[in-house]
């Protein structure tokens, strides 16, 4: 396999012993109005293992949801 983003050697769907965790794991979806090189960020991203979803406007928007919904899991791992 060739390696991912991350150096690692990329993995099938639903393979065991992965270090990217489905609680980890988010879909991002970008409209089609959406210019990076104008900083302008606007979509729906999704948390698969909870399920929450939000639309956002902006690239902050988007990252204070990812940081929120890892947190509570990192609160929920440890709780």
């Amino acid at each position: 396999m060739e390696p991912d983003a991350l150096g690692g050697a990329g993995s099938a769907p639903g393979q065991s012993g992965s270090s990217l965790p489905v609680s980890r794991s988010f879909v991002v979806q970008f409209t089609s109005d959406t210019a990076p090189t104008s900083q302008c960020f606007r979509g729906r991203v999704e948390h698969i293992d909870s399920g929450r979803s939000q639309r956002f406007d902006s690239l902050d928007n988007l990252v204070a949801f990812l940081t929120e919904a890892l947190e509570a899991n990192e609160s929920e791992e440890q709780g």
